[in-house]
């Protein structure tokens, strides 16, 4: 299947449950402030989001070969081993969104700039999940991003992005040298059906991470993906 973009995410974040999640309050000027900004990034806010289906045709210890392209992962590899098919994909908050927060000079303009990015980015991959429940029918999805564990570093973000072709041409996401993407508010990684679920979280012990999505699982690497573990 050829890579499919989705261009025409709805963004339309409410003004009060941002100003919750960012503590400003409804009585201050700072309310103001917010809703000139927001106003302005519904204008010009374009999300984004570009996938592939892609076939599971080889997997080995420590790797998978996804139509013909190669990740290195034990991890990914055990998680995909009831698979046949993963979805690659890259979420952004667009150029758009990106060059508008980077144009605002003032410290707390940049802060709240960057939070309504950080919506489009999460308005992005909401549409992507809708859409692939609505025409693959996937059921309960696994997902894990490169840089996200030490056993998928952030190196791998090359092939994936070898896999969906151009994706600067496509959805304006470029890869650096550094193996970071811009514009910032951007995402990448592979879906795959878990009937019990998967983030990177379960494995990372990192303390304190406000993107934690699932508490940290002591020795389950050991008991799941442990070189020499059936799989």
């Amino acid at each position: 299947m050829k890579c499919a973009v989705l261009d025409d995410v709805t963004f339309d974040p409410d003004l009060n449950a941002l100003a919750a999640v960012l503590h400003v309050k409804p009585d201050t000027a700072r309310i103001a402030n917010l809703r000139d900004m927001l106003g302005e990034a519904k204008a010009i806010a374009r999300p984004k989001a570009l996938y592939q289906v892609a076939r599971i045709e080889a997997r080995g210890d420590d790797y998978v070969i996804l139509d013909g392209t190669r990740f290195t992962s034990r991890v990914l590899q055990v998680n995909l081993a009831k698979a046949h098919r993963a979805f690659v994909y890259i979420a952004t908050c667009g150029v758009e969104m990106h060059d508008w927060a980077q144009s605002k000079e003032a410290l707390l303009e940049r802060f709240l700039a960057d939070a309504i990015a950080g919506m489009a980015l999460m308005a992005a991959r909401q549409a992507l999940n809708q859409h692939l429940e609505q025409v693959f029918h996937p059921g309960k999805l696994g997902e894990m991003n490169p840089g996200s564990l030490q056993d998928w570093p952030l190196t791998e973000q090359r092939p994936l992005f070898e896999l969906l072709g151009d994706p600067e041409a496509t959805i304006g996401v470029r890869l650096l040298e550094s193996c970071l993407m811009t514009p910032i508010k951007t995402t990448s990684g592979l879906l795959f059906p878990a009937e019990e679920g998967f983030h990177n979280c379960l494995l990372c012990p990192v303390e304190n991470c406000p993107g934690r999505r699932s508490p940290y699982e002591p020795g389950l690497y050991d008991r799941k993906y442990r070189p020499g573990k059936a799989t």
